[in-house]
């Protein structure tokens, strides 16, 4: 714990209630309290209960529309979904919980007395409700880095980062079609600005923070961007049991082989047949697969799998993957990096949303392989599997990236940059390399 210099602050944090974006935030909330901050999430009902497990305070939005369960009953729907029908499912979700935001937020920022806001970047009409109250905002990014950039893949492609001509000119139509899909969103975050006499926003990139902007990315496992602020930070990631609940593993049927953990997260993950490929992969290797279901289906659906796997319906992923030689994945930015802190290489099976440009990142930078969703079958997968398992490069490239998160400060150097953000009202700038 660090203690603070700086003035207490009421931090107010905006962010979805899914795990990816909760296991991001409250850690980060945490630090800022136990600097001396009072830190208030707001939200949907569906994360109150891990808010106040982590000693957070909360304060629900949207109690009428979304009330508890709503969020969990979305994310199942989701979960049935992949590639673009998966995409438009979240950009309602999205839409819809941006309207709420910016009608409700801005009175229960007001009450509380909240001073500054934390806003994920996935919810960018969290910048314009802090416009509107006149209170700084510092972007987090939870999933991948979202800024737009001419030389950059959109982040729903696995496309490979490319300089060429035609390259550019793909990635350009890519972001074109991406508008088409976020109007929904664009369009209520204007109408808003509009009626509240705020600049309209020139560039998708305007919504984020003029302060600060944090990933919990290395640099390292971003492709060479050449136009991102100077006010953007890579801090590595803030990972913490902090709000997770603990779950149940019988770590006495471990044998000593090396192991193989493989997770397709907690959303998209209603895919019995690709664990039931990833175990006839893994069938004949000199090691043991432990497979997390993330709560898509009990454990007994899938007893007798070839190779005996163990199944779970949820993994403490944090301390297996102390424990493992390889992940299979769907590429989600927690896993990922849970994955690169460990120096662990992985497969990458992504399924929607940010989950394909991950991959794309996680290939780039060699610290794993990437099969698609719609190319999975028992050859390709044990042949990426055995590819990552046989070959160093892939190891010392995954203990490289474990070094740079290791350098990069985490959530003590994200604290550092938002409260120098709050206190002096202007942008802190990047080292430069």
């Amino acid at each position: 714990m660090k203690l603070s210099v700086f003035t207490m602050t009421h931090f107010g944090l905006i962010c979805p209630a899914s795990t990816g974006h909760i296991n991001t935030m409250l850690p980060l909330g945490k630090e800022l309290q136990q600097r001396g901050h009072r830190v208030t999430l707001f939200g949907r009902l569906d994360a109150k209960s891990r808010t106040i497990a982590a000693g957070l305070e909360f304060r629900a939005i949207g109690e009428s529309e979304f009330p508890s369960g709503t969020m969990a009953a979305s994310l199942a729907q989701l979960g049935k979904l992949s590639g673009r029908a998966a995409i438009k499912y979240t950009v309602k979700l999205l839409r819809d919980g941006a309207a709420v935001l910016l009608r409700e937020a801005p009175t229960a920022i007001q009450e509380l007395g909240v001073e500054a806001l934390l806003v994920d970047q996935v919810t960018p009409e969290g910048g314009t409700v802090a416009d509107y109250l006149g209170i700084p905002f510092i972007t987090i990014c939870s999933a991948v880095v979202l800024n737009r950039e001419e030389n950059i893949p959109p982040h729903f492609t696995t496309w490979e980062y490319n300089l060429t001509w035609w390259g550019r000119l793909r990635n350009r139509i890519g972001y074109k079609l991406l508008g088409n899909l976020v109007k929904p969103i664009t369009e209520v975050i204007n109408e808003y600005r509009q009626e509240w006499n705020l600049p309209a926003h020139a560039n998708p990139n305007d919504r984020y923070s003029q302060l600060a902007q944090i990933s919990q990315q290395p640099s390292e496992l971003e492709f060479p961007r050449e136009n991102l602020p100077q006010c953007f930070h890579f801090t590595g990631p803030y990972h913490s049991p902090i709000g997770r609940e603990v779950s149940a593993f019988p770590f006495d049927k471990l044998n000593g082989k090396p192991l193989i953990y493989a997770s397709l997260g907690t959303i998209q993950n209603r895919l019995l047949p690709v664990f039931k490929t990833i175990a006839e992969a893994c069938n004949g290797l000199e090691a043991q697969l432990v497979i997390s279901l993330g709560g898509s289906a009990n454990p007994e659906v899938l007893q007798g799998l070839p190779g005996n796997p163990i199944v779970v319906g949820y993994a403490p992923q944090l301390e297996l993957l102390q424990k493992a030689y390889l992940t299979i994945t769907h590429g989600g930015m927690n896993t990922t990096l849970e994955c690169l802190t460990n120096g662990i290489p992985m497969v990458a099976i992504p399924i929607a949303n940010d989950q394909p440009g991950i991959a794309a990142r996680i290939a780039w930078s060699g610290c794993g392989e990437v099969v698609p969703l719609k190319s999975v079958n028992v050859p390709k997968l044990r042949t990426a599997i055995q590819k990552v398992l046989t070959q160093n490069s892939y190891k010392k490239n995954a203990w490289r990236l474990q070094e740079a998160i290791q350098q990069a400060g985490g959530v003590s150097r994200s604290a550092d940059i938002i409260e120098q953000a709050v206190s002096t009202g202007k942008p802190v700038l990047a080292e430069t390399k």
